[in-house]
């Protein structure tokens, strides 16, 4: 199943590489390690959620393009990625990016996101981990609340 994304996201990455205009030559595609998440303490079942990821950029020429998610079960591997650009006007400096992820609460069981975050010293991937459970509804001082 990996195989098969990796497969569709090249062949949609090199179907779009083109780019008309010289001043933002399209390089290609990068992933960025995330720097820090935004997601409930739990899920409520048939809901859906907005999880908030930031990042790192590290010039102007990147820009945000998709999530890589990957499904195994109740596990979410999530990675952000950048489309990168060549161009003469682009500013080098370090600037903090969030980006949104919908997700749809569709399964009972708790849920393993593994959120990447760059490898270390000998090219390990590393990812932050969150385990959030599902519950079957919200709690009756929530749903007070809510209305």
């Amino acid at each position: 199943m990996k195989r098969y994304a990796l497969l569709v996201f090249i062949l949609v990455s090199t179907l779009t590489s083109c780019s008309i205009d010289n001043d933002n030559n399209y390089v290609g595609t990068e992933v960025m390690p995330i720097e820090s998440i935004d997601i409930p303490e739990y899920f409520v079942h048939g809901e859906s959620y907005e999880i908030m990821i930031t990042y790192n950029r590290p010039s102007t020429c990147y820009q945000f393009y998709n999530f890589l998610y990957d499904i195994n079960g109740n596990e979410r591997t999530v990675a952000v990625i950048n489309s990168v650009y060549s161009n003469s006007s682009c500013v080098e400096e370090l600037e903090s990016v969030t980006v949104s992820l919908n997700f749809m609460v569709t399964g009972t069981e708790t849920y393993l996101f593994k959120f990447y975050q760059g490898h270390d010293d000998e090219g390990e991937d590393q990812y932050y981990l969150a385990e959030v459970p599902v519950q079957s509804q919200r709690s009756s001082s929530e749903s007070e609340v809510l209305d």
